[in-house]
């Protein structure tokens, strides 16, 4: 099989439509562990999901392993309330090198583009779910930026040198551990459709079709489990376990 961007857009959409961007397992006392045959078992063979760690990190196994010339690489998430960049290794993503041109490849970062982005400059790229444009933040970082109501409104910035995954493995405890962490702070899984998003929380279940909006409160747990199994066929298969987070 020869790489293209061709199979890289399929794989990369089909993952995107197929496995759910989740943190569970925080919330429910299981270790989160990066080695590729634990990620395997939870993702492929258990048919859960994960965050960026895991989903770019088995992600970019499968393309290594295909023959495409991946590697993964550290990124620093924006925040808008304070108008700074996350830690070094807070997400993990993937630049895929395609007849000499690189890409953004990302099946982790819940809703961002759906086919990978070519990276070149001041060049704005239409996806699916939204335009994409990429830009250099200083001499060491490039950026990425989503364009809301016509501003470039920035998700990341980040570099292609090649990282390995024990590098990610301080922020991946961080954000499972720490209370500063938003992903310690409420459970969530969120999946995209074909023409919106489904997205549940301990205390919301979002819908969204074609631009409408469906939301549903959540009274409980026993309602989350129902919700989660209803809608992302997960809960009878977790055994999940109640531990007051």
């Amino acid at each position: 099989m020869t790489p293209t961007l061709e199979i890289l857009t399929h794989l990369q959409r089909f993952h995107l439509l197929n496995v759910p961007f989740e943190n569970l397992d925080i919330h429910y006392d299981t270790p989160i562990e990066l080695d590729i045959q634990k990620l395997y078992n939870k993702i492929v063979l258990n048919k859960r999901g994960g965050f960026c760690y895991e989903l770019n990190g088995l992600f970019f196994e499968l393309l290594a392993r295909i023959g495409f010339d991946a590697k993964r690489i550290s990124a620093r998430v924006y925040n808008s309330d304070s108008n700074e960049y996350s830690e070094e290794y807070d997400h993990m993503a993937i630049v895929v090198n395609i007849a000499d041109e690189d890409y953004l490849a990302d099946v982790g970062f819940s809703e961002f583009a759906f086919g990978p982005l070519k990276i070149e400059f001041n060049q704005l790229q239409h996806d699916e779910r939204g335009s994409f444009l990429f830009d250099k933040y200083d001499n060491d970082y490039l950026r990425v930026s989503k364009m809301t109501d016509g501003k470039p409104i920035p998700e990341y910035i980040f570099t292609t040198q090649p990282r390995e995954p024990d590098e990610f493995s301080g922020m991946c405890r961080y954000h499972e551990t720490s209370p500063l962490s938003h992903f310690t702070l409420n459970k969530m899984i969120s999946l995209p459709l074909e023409n919106g998003r489904v997205t549940l929380t301990e205390s919301n279940l979002k819908i969204t079709r074609n631009g409408h909006i469906e939301n549903s409160a959540i009274s409980g747990e026993e309602e989350f489990r129902e919700k989660l199994d209803e809608y992302f066929d997960i809960d009878k298969r977790m055994n999940l376990k109640i531990t007051g987070k």
